[in-house]
């Protein structure tokens, strides 16, 4: 048996794993005759149904209104999906193949043979919501740093190399080499992931009973975890219930504290340095803050190519957004951004291209958005950072 395909009988049921390369064309002809030779109830395929809705839809991007995307406070996110998306699409074209085109297969052949297809995964904004959430400020910076670098990433792969990825040594080395620098984001991308689609596996059903043979298509890298919490759903040790890893993890109470804290110190450091030094001292105090906090959020702005009315709304809105932990000043520099350059239809068709090129994210208006609305976070957050021990060295002098 191919070494990339697991062969399970638990409970008088046969379940089939077939590891795959999403951009290997040994794969999609392994999965193709596969599930031919097989003739399975049921194919489980490593998609959740919004990415599923968008490969059969690929002009879905017609529909992004930005400005909802950074209202509904997904800008991250999406930024993050593109990034990830260019990324796969890159190494793809290096071997000519398109990411996911061994889910297509799947999904095609067996349509072909009347055999019902069932998505499995978990959505992929939960996954990314939940690796941002779950990860210390720290972990968040390093994640942030792997993503840009991977974003402008010029390095060939060839098809040989993308096999190997296949092999349980090559995965295990990068699976350790992942969970030493990003041990959260392992967690989440991989070990939550192995739980979410074991289960949905497990409960595959059709006609309303337990399918009894199914072939499930997943990443390579996703065959050891899979494999040991679908033979602990058929002893019993492990029940199929997901919902915890389904949904956000709820923010702690630090978090929560932490996230009023912050502004209410600020006020009280302003009000401090009034009975300290007088209504001088406290005004400067407020102007310094205003300053370090407005300034470094404008020249965010300022370095991702914002119109000058975008870098002045960091300006104005970075104190305001400080004060009021529900918004954030990206959200103020984002839509202004989008309202005064309107992206275009040719942007959105360009999107996932531009993602992928440095000048990309000035050239293209959605892109420069986000761009925008990422770095005067960031410019604002920084001079948060700084103001606050300035405060606090005024108040003591």
């Amino acid at each position: 048996m191919n070494q990339t395909e697991k062969r399970l009988v638990l409970n008088g049921r046969e379940i089939i794993l077939i590891g795959t390369a999403h951009i290997s064309q040994e794969s999609i002809h392994q999965v193709e005759e596969t599930i031919r030779q097989e003739k399975p109830d049921c194919v489980a395929v490593e998609l959740d149904d919004q990415r599923y809705a968008s490969m059969k839809n690929p002009e879905s991007w017609r529909n992004l209104d930005i400005v909802n995307v950074l209202k509904k406070g997904q800008g991250f996110m999406l930024l993050a999906n593109l990034v990830l998306s260019s990324f796969q699409k890159r190494m793809g074209n290096d071997v000519g193949v398109k990411p996911g085109e061994d889910m297509k297969a799947a999904i095609a052949v067996s349509e072909e043979m009347g055999i019902p297809s069932v998505m499995v995964d978990r959505p992929i904004q939960t996954t990314l919501k939940r690796a941002w959430a779950k990860n210390s400020f720290w972990g968040k910076c390093k994640l942030l740093a792997v993503m840009i670098s991977s974003a402008f990433e010029k390095e060939t792969i060839s098809s040989e190399e993308i096999e190997k990825l296949k092999n349980e040594s090559e995965m295990d080395s990068m699976m350790k080499e992942m969970a030493e620098y990003l041990p959260t984001v392992k967690t989440v991308l991989i070990d939550e992931r192995d739980q979410y689609l074991a289960s949905h596996i497990w409960e595959t059903k059709v006609s309303g009973e337990p399918a009894k043979k199914i072939i499930a298509v997943l990443g390579a890298g996703h065959l050891p975890g899979v494999v040991r919490h679908l033979e602990a759903l058929a002893t019993g040790t492990e029940n199929s219930d997901t919902t915890e890893i389904a949904s956000l993890p709820p923010k702690t109470i630090g978090s929560k504290i932490l996230g009023l804290i912050f502004p209410l110190a600020i006020v009280a450091l302003i009000v401090a340095g009034f009975f300290t030094g007088g209504a001088k001292a406290s005004l400067d105090m407020l102007l310094s803050w205003i300053v370090w906090n407005g300034s470094l959020a404008a020249l965010g702005a300022l370095i991702a190519g914002g119109h000058i009315l975008t870098v002045l709304s960091g300006f104005v809105g970075a104190p305001i957004a400080t004060l009021n932990p529900v918004i954030g000043v990206g959200l103020f520099t984002g839509i202004v951004q989008a309202w005064i350059r309107k992206p275009k239809v040719q942007d959105m068709e360009k999107l996932s291209d531009d993602a992928g090129k440095f000048t990309g994210f000035y050239k293209n208006r959605i892109l420069r958005v986000l761009l925008v609305f990422f770095l005067s976070s960031i410019g604002g957050v920084i001079g948060n950072f700084i103001a606050v021990p300035s405060l606090v060295s005024s108040l003591i002098k």
